[in-house]
């Protein structure tokens, strides 16, 4: 079976890598192989769940990890949201799917040293790139915004004023975020170079490409792994560690957990306290420093 269109939507829309590309078409590949095999049925387009859950059955029977399992899932997912935008099928079968449980695994911060090393170094050209590339790392370590919030800001959500920006985060909720004086700083030179592209085809949008369109999902994971890649030796290297990194410093800090919870855009303290995960040092301070019996 023939998956074209949703490889070219991967690439030309969501601009996915090559490599990612084909890890999606060897899960789809691997399914549709199952489903021949199993239910002589050439057409994933219409399979229903009961078929998927004897997939997911079979690559547990053969001892694959959960957390590859669901990847595979996802991938599955992917392609029958894609033919629900196409029109191709009105029910996703996977509608009601719930993932695997996988064992939850701590995602480290960048430490504050490995945050002012990578912004202070000299890896940052002097040209637009370079700018978009430092303002980029900047605001997602000083506001702790999500990738996608970073991507959606528009020029008119800086309020210079104020010295904040309106943040647009999940199911359309608005906030407010402060910016510190270096960051308005970073701003202000990198506007002066957006003003230069030619052919700015997304006007509004405060970060583009060299090409003059708006950022994308792989661009800002890309320009986080090459400049943290230098000063930094924890395997993850993503947006999602310096909103985890924001968080974790302003807690270990002294921030309320209230606070962090608004500035993250979460709508219950639950949220927040993932990101509560400090240092058995920095706990035994608090403690030694908090705790009554330890007074006088």
């Amino acid at each position: 079976m023939e998956f074209t269109s949703f490889l070219d939507y991967l690439h030309l829309e969501k601009k996915y890598s090559n490599k990612t590309i084909i890890a999606y078409k060897n899960d789809l590949q691997t399914f549709c192989n199952f489903n021949l095999e199993k239910f002589e049925q050439t057409n994933i387009k219409k399979v229903n769940y009961s078929q998927i859950r004897s997939w997911i059955v079979s690559l547990v029977a053969d001892e694959i990890s959960n957390n590859t399992i669901n990847r595979k899932i996802s991938s599955l997912n992917s392609y029958y949201k894609f033919l629900l935008k196409t029109g191709d099928i009105k029910i996703n079968p996977l509608n009601e799917h719930k993932a695997l449980k996988t064992k939850s695994t701590i995602q480290l911060p960048f430490s504050e040293k490995e945050i002012l090393n990578t912004l202070n170094s000299n890896n940052f050209k002097n040209s637009f790139e370079g700018f978009r590339d430092y303002l980029i790392l900047e605001i997602l370590y000083t506001t702790g915004i999500r990738r996608q919030e970073l991507i959606d800001l528009k020029i008119q959500n800086i309020d210079y004023s104020n010295a904040r920006i309106k943040v647009l985060g999940k199911r359309n909720k608005e906030r407010y975020i402060p910016l510190i004086h270096s960051t308005m700083e970073s701003i202000k030179k990198y506007i002066l170079f957006r003003n230069k592209l030619k052919n700015i085809k997304s006007n509004d949008s405060l970060f583009l490409t060299s090409k003059g369109k708006k950022i994308y999902e792989n661009l800002v994971y890309r320009i986080t792994k090459k400049y943290f890649s230098s000063f930094s030796t924890k395997t993850k290297k993503s947006p999602h560690i310096l909103r985890h990194s924001f968080a974790t410093h302003l807690l270990n800090n002294g921030a309320d957990l209230n606070s962090v919870k608004d500035l993250l855009g979460h709508t219950s303290l639950a949220a927040t306290q993932v990101y509560t995960n400090r240092s058995i040092e920095e706990i035994k301070k608090v403690f030694k420093k908090s705790h009554p019996r330890n007074k006088g």
